[in-house]
């Protein structure tokens, strides 16, 4: 497998910019609303963004230096400004009007009225928020770092969210928290790229954090070094805890199950085919989520 190594700096601004957009994504999307001393509100997408912390509760966006010609967002003027902003996070039904809102307008035109969206005035803070937006975050601007003077710096916006807004119809029915296959999210890739979390994209996978899983380097050898599964799969197999496994009693009793029975029965006399047919139905059991009937498939797989 072949690689292409480059070095920072030895390529063109742009070029190198393609690369790294290319690479790190989809990015969640900040559509930030601000306002200047002037009052002049402007509104405008960043998706160097991301929340780094719940306690207190942290988003940082980065407007950053154009790599055209080292000029600075009217975002980052603003919030020098007045250290206040919206955070708002659009769904698929608004991104083409996002993404018009962030055409280079001179400064003081009004991004709200170019992207025909509709500013919601906010509880504590000065710049509106997007009414067609399912999410918005009401943030004081707690710091502005720079990290780069030349084409392509970043200049952190480090945010503390003051006020929540979620839209109801997206909400969970239980608990706390967005239902995604209501959210219908966006996020950035590079150039004229985005991407959409429809319910077909989505999917799980268990959290490590809830067990003490034994890890790859504990599965059974036959198991480890199959040209079958996948590293998903292993990964899957192994965030289990040693006390889940299936006993020898377990898996043994597992052979009266129909579907291994027929199995078995039909590859009788072929021990070899009888294992190979054993590891293809534990690959599909377990895509199918059922880990626990999985691990006995694979483990009378071992003869």
């Amino acid at each position: 497998m072949s690689f292409r190594t480059i070095t920072p700096g030895t390529l063109p601004g742009p070029e190198w910019h393609q690369f790294l957009l290319s690479a790190v994504a989809p990015r969640p999307v900040a559509f930030v609303s601000t306002i200047s001393a002037a009052r002049e509100v402007n509104l405008s997408p960043y998706s160097f963004f991301n929340v780094f912390s719940s306690n207190p509760p942290t988003l940082i966006f980065s407007p950053a230096n154009r790599v055209r010609d080292n000029t600075q967002k009217h975002t980052l003027f603003n919030v020098r400004e007045v250290a206040e902003c919206v955070v708002n996070i659009c769904d698929y039904a608004v991104v083409e009007q996002m993404s018009l809102a962030s055409t280079e307008y001179e400064r003081g035109v009004n991004e709200f009225v170019k992207a025909g969206l509709t500013e919601l005035a906010s509880d504590l803070v000065r710049p509106p928020r997007v009414a067609e937006c399912p999410v918005s975050l009401e943030c004081v601007v707690e710091q502005i770092i720079a990290i780069g003077d030349s084409n392509g710096g970043g200049n952190l916006v480090i945010c503390r969210v003051v006020q929540a807004h979620f839209r109801e119809d997206i909400l969970l029915e239980s608990g706390p928290g967005i239902d995604p296959h209501k959210f219908d999210a966006v996020a950035r890739l590079a150039g004229d790229w985005y991407s959409r979390v429809t319910p077909e994209s989505l999917f799980t996978v268990p959290k490590p954090n809830r067990n003490l899983g034994i890890g790859i380097d504990q599965l059974p050898e036959h198991i480890r070094h199959s040209d079958v599964l996948t590293g998903n799969n292993l990964g899957r197999l192994a965030n289990i805890e040693l006390q889940a496994i299936p006993t020898p009693e377990q898996v043994q009793e597992f052979k009266h199950d129909p579907l291994i029975s027929t199995l078995l029965q039909q590859h009788f006399g072929d021990p070899t085919e009888q294992r190979r047919q054993l590891v293809l139905l534990g690959k599909q059991l377990l895509e199918e989520g059922k880990l626990l009937d999985a691990w006995k498939t694979l483990l009378l797989a071992a003869g």
